[in-house]
This record gives C-alpha cells, structure tokens and sequence, in this order.
C-alpha cells in the first residue's frame, strides 16, 4: 500500500480523497492553484504545493507541473478526481512512465473509453447496444449540418473529450446545429485541450441511467448496480438516485452484464461508469464511458457500504478485489443534491464571492464510511468553508448533499429536510429549485426523463413556481419568531415607567411583494406555554429552541418536526421553509393601516443599458459606440465557472458608449453598454 498520494485535483473531490487517505494512514499531498491558496482542500492536506495561476490551463491542466509536485513530494501515486486531467490519456501515461502510480484505469484503457468517439466503436466490437450518429471527427459547422441532417434531427452534438455537461448541444434545426457545433469546440478546446466533436441521433423523452463498475488488475470486474441521473439541467446533472425508479430487475441485470463486458474488453481497472440512455419501453443504448469517479458516486456508495475511493487506491496498489458481484449488496435509496453557487431566479447564472454563512446540515454520514449502522442519514461532500470563496475560474458546486433513506418517499422526506437546513449566504444558491424539484408530483411519481426540467420550467424558474402545501406555514414562524423578539425587548432593564416595550395578541404580518402589492394577513399569538399563532382559521401551535443569532431554526409544529431559516432584514424578516422564500414585517393593526397608504416606488429603469447578468470575465465586446444594433444581435461574451455566456441585444437600438473593457472582471449587475 502507498505511504503518501498527491490529488491531482481541487474542491470537494480533493476534500473526498483525502478523507479516504487519511482512514487508510495515507499521507496526502494537496496541489493548489493561486485563486486556490486559502482552499479546504490544500488545509486538509499534509502538504500542498502551488502549481500555477488561477485559469486551470496554466495550473491544474499542467501535468509538468502536477508530476514535479509528485517527485518533489515523493507521492508514490496520484489521484486525479474527476474533470481537469481525470480522463487525459497523455497524463496517465507519463505519469506511469515518471515511476509513479495513476490511482485510476491504465492510460490504454483511457485512451480507448474516454475518447467518445473510439469508445462507441468498441462499444460495437463488444455488442453493447449503440446509438446511430457519426462517430468519425467533424472538421466544419458545414459538414455538422450536413450530417445532422443525414441522421435526422434532433442530434446531439457532443465533443469527445467531453464531460460534465460541457462542449454538448442538442440541435433541432440546421441553425441549431451549426451553431451548436462551433461553440462545442470552443467550449472543449476550452475545458479539455480537444476540440474533437461527434455527432449522434438524440433519443426523445430518455432517461439516462449509469451502471457503475469496478474492475482490478486480477480480472475481476463487477458492476454495482445503477445511478438515475435523468434530472438535468442543460446537460448537467441536478439530482441523482441510486436506484433508479424506472427500470426493472431483467434491465437493471441486462445493462450491469453489457457495463462488465465493455470493461473486460479493454482490461478496466478502476471505479468507472457507463453511462446509458433508456427509452420508455426500457431500450438501452450505450451513451459513453466515464473512466474515472463520478460527482454523483455517493449515492452508490451509500446503498453498497463500498468506499469507491478505497476501492481505487486497493485496485492501483495491485489488490484483488475483496468481493465478488453475489457478495455487492443494495439496501434502502439515496438521493444526492448537487448545491451550486447559481442563482435559479436569474436565470441559473453563476454566482461568485464570500461565503459569508455556511453552515450545513447536521450529518450522520461520513465520504469515507458510506453506510450508517441504522440504514439512514445524511452526508455533505464539499471542498468549501465559512468566509471561503468561490472563485470564477472553475465549476460552481459548492457542495453535494446526500441522504440515505429506508425507501424512495422516504429519502425524499430527509433530503427536503435537509435542505431546509443548508444555509449558505454571501452567494446564492440554487437549494430553492431543488426543494421545488423534489415537491413536483411527477417527480414523486418517478414519472420524468432528461427532458424534464425544460418541459417543466420552459419560462425559467420563478419563485412563485416552488409549491408548498401550506403557505401560511411560513407566516406563523414570522409572527413566532417576531413575539420571540418582542419578548426579549421587554425584558431590557430601564425602560421609562409607562413607556416600555408592550406585548400584544394581534399583529398584521405584511408579506412583501415586488410590485408593491403587499399581502397584509391578521395574526393572533398566543404565548402562554407553547407559542399558538392562529392565521384565518388555522392555528399552529411552534414549539422551538430557535435563538436569534441562528439562521436554522428547527422545532414542531402540532407536533410534526420542521427545520426552517429565519433571519432578519432590517425592518423584515425572511423565512424560508421547502424552498418557499418570503419577507414579512410584523406590525400593529394601526402599522398596518397606515402601511397601506404608502405610495410604492419602483425600481429604476435599465433598460437603457446591457448589465452584467452574472459576475464574471468579460472576454468579448462585439460593439461600438455609435453603431446599430437588431434584437438578438451578439453585444458580449462572459467567462465564469468554465461556461461561456452570450449577451445579445433585447430590443433595437443604438450604442451610445462602451462602459467596461474586454479582459475586465465584472460585478452582477456593472452596466457594459449604455445605449442611446
């Protein structure tokens, strides 16, 4: 067994690794870009070398510098995580040429899986079931169109050195697929260092089920039965269960036995997954192979027991495996969350800076003890901290919350639970839309396909798209939490004789909203014992050990356990509960009635300018002042979080100034043009 391993990685993978290492005595060398020098990962680490600039092209795509890190430090071996060199063929093979041991599949396995389009070829020799498209490399836009065309539309449009959701379209038309085909390349010459595309035959309303599979240098490969990861968003996986809620044991059984033979035809050895697209009537097609740890291997970890980085380390370090696939048990479900630094109500555009509040569930799970004695609980992977940031040059995950439950409904329950509990401040998060997600009865139902967060949320995500089953719910932990404030106030020492803070049963909660419509909804509490708050004709009686310096407040109401956050904003407070935000001011009847007299001022116009969406690098400004411009014509383009956004004209009009700079950091919101 190794001494010492360097992760060839950042974040929360790197976080993961290490807590693995450290279980199995292993010493740990963290690597470190310059946006990276305060980072979770490199303070967990025994030792952490700096190898580069914040852009991962000059740091964590190095390999140089990540094998000096390795012989400087005497790491025996390297674990590459997931994305960045995870799946470079070149990588592993001077790794393995400099001496050293790539904790993952051999480069020639690399080589022949990770490359999509070589993958699907073999994939074919082997008899695993394929998708028609064009596996040979596209060199024009021209030629896509051809293509896509010759297919038939929709296609997918997918660069072959791809993952993670980037440099992948899909095309409904001749335009679409032109245009999804350059940015493709751009996207994987920018993210992979290939800007190799291929295109194939998009498979309408598909689940996309993964079988993970374990193979080691003695021959044995096992698979570990499936992953649902059909909820996507562009692309990008959203939310992950093991198992999946669709198929059946013979489909289950029959993708596990095609996943174990297109491992054992190119001798894999490793943690890897193959990735499939099932259709309704539970056809399955080989999609790719991801020859390296996926983001979402908790949920696999959490119904097997099996620690998958553990498993990696043993199978490099040239162990048998210690199970055969009779031995692999399933019990109970999980479902994994993944938490992004994105906003979902502006569009899910990145969201970068402090945290200034990060506090996570409570957790009875640990990344490098999947399995609970009793069967449940929940887990947080991340690579974060309070006062860390999050920095633009990479992927947005801020952390993946994962519970296990005793069946479906119930990992649900845990998971909304769970949820409410995450708070996390100084960025926004896309937790909101989760919460929705996991309430939408088609969700519930198991009754979705990729396709279903676009068909579901076709006009964006907004806030009044996040159902709650008791609206009023929220008002009573205001009205609670605002008599809890009134009660302390009270209490202070030297108040005038008559003038003192007074405590009342009546309150008007007022509701804020944004065009200045306010609801105003007559409250009674009652706070003899348990706290009793009666809206219209409800009455919750709140029972909480709830203290005003936390965001987290967890407690019953009519008996029934919830977690909520409650924090104050001035005059308002903002309670969220199972995704549902609200800001409320509580006041008196007489607040009320003159609350309702004031005039409402709305917000400034903009629409004299292209503000900044999102923080983020401006790369590109297509205009000049003076110059015309049509509805829909290409203003700017933003780099952050490794995605390129661009920002095209709403409307006809003229350009009357450029106010930022190509190469400029911008702030959500910074005007770029001011037109005339």
């Amino acid at each position: 067994m190794f001494s010492k391993i360097l992760i060839a990685n950042r974040g929360e993978i790197a976080c993961r690794v290490i807590k693995t290492a450290q279980k199995m005595g292993i010493a740990t060398v963290a690597v470190y870009s310059d946006a990276d020098k305060e980072a979770r990962h490199v303070r967990l680490a025994d030792e952490a070398v700096a190898i580069g600039a914040a852009p991962s092209r000059d740091s964590y795509l190095v390999a140089d510098r990540i094998i000096e890190a390795c012989k400087a430090t005497g790491a025996q071996a390297v674990h590459p995580g997931y994305g960045f060199l995870s799946e470079n063929e070149a990588f592993a093979r001077r790794v393995e040429e400099a001496g050293i041991v790539f904790i993952g599949p051999k480069h020639t396995s690399i080589a022949a899986m990770g490359d999509k389009i070589a993958s699907k070829k073999l994939a074919l020799g082997a008899a695993v079931n394929t998708i028609p498209g064009w596996n040979d490399v596209i060199e024009t836009p021209e030629r896509a169109v051809q293509i896509a065309r010759d297919i038939g539309y929709p296609v997918m449009i997918k660069a072959s050195a791809g993952g993670g959701g980037k440099g992948l379209r899909v095309a409904y038309d001749d335009q679409e697929a032109f245009d999804g085909f350059s940015a493709c390349r751009n996207e994987a010459r920018s993210s992979f260092g290939d800007d190799r595309v291929f295109i194939e035959k998009f498979v309408e309303h598909p689940r996309h089920i993964e079988i993970q599979v374990l193979g080691d240098a003695h021959g044995n490969v096992v698979y570990l039965w499936e992953r649902e990861c059909s909820i996507q968003r562009r692309h990008q996986k959203v939310i992950e269960e093991a198992p999946s809620p669709f198929i059946s044991e013979a489909t289950r059984r029959a993708m596990g036995e095609q996943a174990v033979a297109l491992a054992r035809a190119v001798k894999y050895q490793s943690a890897g997954t193959v990735e499939f697209v099932v259709g309704r009537d539970q056809s399955f097609y080989f999609l790719e192979m991801n020859t390296r740890l996926q983001v979402e291997h908790p949920v696999t970890e959490s119904i097997t027991g099996l620690d998958l980085v553990e498993q990696m380390i043993r199978v490099a370090a040239g162990e048998p495996l210690g199970f055969t696939q009779a031995q692999v048990q399933r019990r109970g479900w999980a479902i994994e969350c993944r938490i992004n630094a994105e906003d979902p109500f502006r569009g899910f555009l990145p969201s970068t800076g402090r945290l200034v509040r990060y506090e996570p569930p409570p957790t009875t799970m640990e990344a490098a003890q999947p399995l609970p004695d009793d069967a449940v609980g929940v887990r947080v992977d991340t690579g974060v901290y309070e006062g860390g940031e999050i920095p633009m040059y990479y992927d947005s995950m801020i952390a993946k919350l994962i519970v296990l439950g005793q069946d479906r409904n119930d990992a649900i329950a845990r998971m909304r639970d769970a949820l409410n509990g995450f708070v996390i401040r100084g960025v926004a998060s896309n937790i909101p839309f989760q919460s929705a997600l996991l309430a939408h009865p088609k969700f519930v139902a198991g009754d979705f396909n990729t396709g279903f967060i676009a068909e579901q949320y076709a006009d964006g995500f907004r806030a009044e798209d996040v159902p709650h089953d008791d609206p009023d719910f929220l008002i009573a932990i205001a009205a609670a939490a605002n008599r809890a404030y009134r009660h302390r106030a009270a209490g202070i020492s030297g108040q005038l004789p008559g003038h003192g803070i007074r405590i009342r049963d009546s309150f008007v909660v007022v509701v804020k909203a944004a065009d200045g419509r306010h609801r105003h909804q007559p409250v009674q509490v009652h706070a003899n014992g348990a706290m009793r708050v009666v809206v219209g004709e409800r009455t919750y009686a709140i029972a909480s050990r709830w203290r005003f310096r936390d965001i987290r407040a967890v407690g019953t109401c009519n008996g029934k356990p919830f977690t909520a956050q409650v924090e104050r904003h001035g005059l308002w407070l903002r309670v969220a509960h199972n995704g549902r935000v609200i800001d409320a001011m509580v006041m008196s009847e007489r607040a009320s009635e003159l609350a309702r007299l004031m005039p409402f001022k709305p917000p400034a116009d903009t629409s004299k300018f292209l503000l900044s969406p999102m923080p983020g690098l401006l790369t590109e400004i297509a205009v000049q002042p003076g110059q015309t411009v049509q509805a829909g014509e290409r203003l700017a383009v933003i780099e952050a979080m490794k995605m390129e956004n661009i920002l095209t004209a709403a409307q006809d009009g003229v350009v009357r100034e450029v106010l930022a700079a190509k190469g400029e950091s911008l702030a959500v919101d910074q005007p770029i043009i001011a037109f005339a």
